[in-house]
């Protein structure tokens, strides 16, 4: 796991406290491509999360609060994330 990647895992087990949570940095896979930096990691990042706070919410709703606890690297280079919800501890 990059230092980056273990940043944002820290982050969003503050801020969504989930019971399920991978991020996986896949900027190497992407080099070459737009917001790619040159060094292989940092920019494109996949997260797999279930948290009991996504409860009763739409997916545009639960995206936002991945998106909200996240805004600070957004604005420092994040340029990619994708986003999958975990729907129960069981999944």
């Amino acid at each position: 796991m990059t230092a980056q990647a273990a940043d944002l895992q820290l982050r969003l087990t503050e801020c969504l406290h989930p019971y399920s949570l991978q991020v996986i940095d896949e900027s190497a896979d992407h080099a070459g491509h737009a917001g790619a930096n040159g060094l292989g990691h940092g920019t494109h990042f996949r997260v797999r999360i279930g948290s009991e706070v996504f409860i009763g919410l739409s997916r545009v709703k639960r995206h936002r609060l991945v998106y909200d606890a996240l805004q600070d690297f957004i604005d420092q280079g994040l340029h990619a994330l994708a986003i999958e919800i975990v729907d129960s501890p069981t999944a």
